[in-house]
């Protein structure tokens, strides 16, 4: 890439800064159930640190998305790095000191949620800062393409840490060593970024976007920067409003059912908890496999429309996870999980497309806002509904789950039976 000073050099760092936190996030979901067994603690504890982190993260977003020109993007970059960093860090010296006995568990996890808000409120500056630094230095189909490979990062990083995280458990940490581990990678990049990214000079302003809480299968909203401020759109505006209803509602589901399937293994398999990570692993790369396989195969070679995609995502999502809810096998829940995360794979763009087509071309900046908030808002409480469930019965947050996609399939097909398309 060239054009205004983006060399592949430098977008490939920009891409490792998303890579590694996709990739260390997703890594502490897969181990974080068999952590939380092992030390004693409560499912709902577990969901708890994700939940705080994401309201955290819906709360700060937009702050440092705002921030993006004022304060400079390299600079908000390493803002980003280190709240990883120092999260990844606090977050694995507390699970170590209670693997190792030396604390108890309320305090680990208490610890532990404190170190997961500081990946919510600085881990969410790095994700605008990158979008508005590739925004400024491209142009025309340049920007698309690196955007594109940029929303790329995420989907890859899902499959990366919980592939890599087996690797890197040695005592005396045990489970806790892949933190720690990802947190050095995370050093290695923020020193690389110090030493070859130029400081900010660039030659046209581009706002940062506000970008969704990371999980797997996630598909951030369109990042379409635009010179001046936004224009002003509410979310009851009838030509977004059924999308967002159907993309918070699907969020939901998704986030519930991805809050509890590490205990699902965990318990399906009766594994214990020594040796359920590697497990919970395969199962979640199946997952993010599956939803990257409709992502990056399946809507660019069937060419469905936003409303299409809506649709049957809902019913391949409600199919998954109700039979994920139900089988026994290992082999039966890598396949019902993958087929709710291909489900989910194809529902989410899908919303996000038809929202940004459904408003003019001076509206996609608020759009891809509204999105990329439809999109973190369900992480904020339907991991610990999904526990609480959970509780009550091993299938019940994924048969819930079903219902609720099945539902939205049916309102999607009653409620969406148009193309809302703007020229401008």
């Amino acid at each position: 890439m060239s054009g205004f000073g983006l060399s592949r050099e430098r977008f490939a760092l920009l891409f490792s800064v998303m890579l590694v936190a996709a990739a260390g996030n997703t890594a502490m979901q897969s181990l974080l159930p068999a952590i939380g067994r092992d030390l004693g603690v409560a499912d709902l504890w577990v969901a708890a640190a994700f939940s705080l982190s994401a309201l955290v993260w819906v709360a700060m977003a937009p702050v440092w998305a705002g921030r993006a020109d004022r304060r400079g993007r390299r600079a908000l970059m390493r803002l980003g790095l280190t709240g990883f960093i120092s999260s990844m860090l606090v977050c694995g010296g507390a699970l170590a000191a209670g693997l190792a006995g030396l604390a108890g568990g309320t305090m680990v996890f208490a610890i532990f949620i404190l170190g997961r808000s500081l990946y919510g409120a600085f881990g969410s500056a790095s994700p605008p800062a990158v979008q508005a630094y590739i925004a400024a230095r491209t142009e025309g189909a340049e920007r698309t393409r690196a955007l594109a490979a940029l929303a790329s990062s995420f989907g890859l990083g899902t499959i990366v840490g919980p592939a890599i995280a087996p690797l890197f458990i040695f005592p005396p940490l045990g489970l806790a060593a892949p933190l720690v581990v990802f947190a050095g990678i995370g050093v290695l990049v923020l020193a690389t970024l110090v030493l070859r990214l130029p400081d900010d000079a660039p030659t046209q302003i581009a706002h940062g976007t506000i970008v969704a809480y990371p999980s797997i299968g996630a598909a951030d909203a369109p990042a379409v920067p635009e010179e001046g401020r936004p224009h002003h759109l509410r979310w009851r505006d009838k030509r977004v409003r059924p999308w967002l209803i159907a993309g918070v509602v699907g969020g939901h589901g998704q986030a519930a059912a991805l809050g509890v399937i590490g205990f699902l293994v965990i318990d399906r398999l009766q594994l214990p908890p020594a040796h359920a990570q590697q497990w919970i692993a395969i199962v979640l790369m199946g997952g993010a496999g599956a939803s990257l396989l409709a992502q990056w195969g399946l809507i660019p070679a069937l060419d469905l429309s936003p409303r299409q995609l809506v649709l049957w995502g809902a019913l391949l999502a409600a199919a998954g996870t109700i039979a994920t809810g139900l089988v026994h096998s290992v082999y039966g829940l890598m396949l019902a999980f993958a087929i709710a995360s291909m489900g989910f794979g194809l529902f989410r763009p899908g919303f996000t497309s038809g929202a940004s087509l459904a408003v003019g071309l001076d509206e996609q900046n608020a759009v891809a806002g509204m999105v990329s908030s439809a999109n973190g808002i369900p992480y904020v409480a339907a991991p610990a509904v999904g526990v609480a469930l959970y509780q009550v019965a091993l299938p019940l947050p994924f048969v819930a789950t079903g219902a609720v996609m099945l539902v939205l399939a049916i309102w999607i097909a009653a409620n969406l039976k148009a193309p809302l398309v703007r020229e401008g």
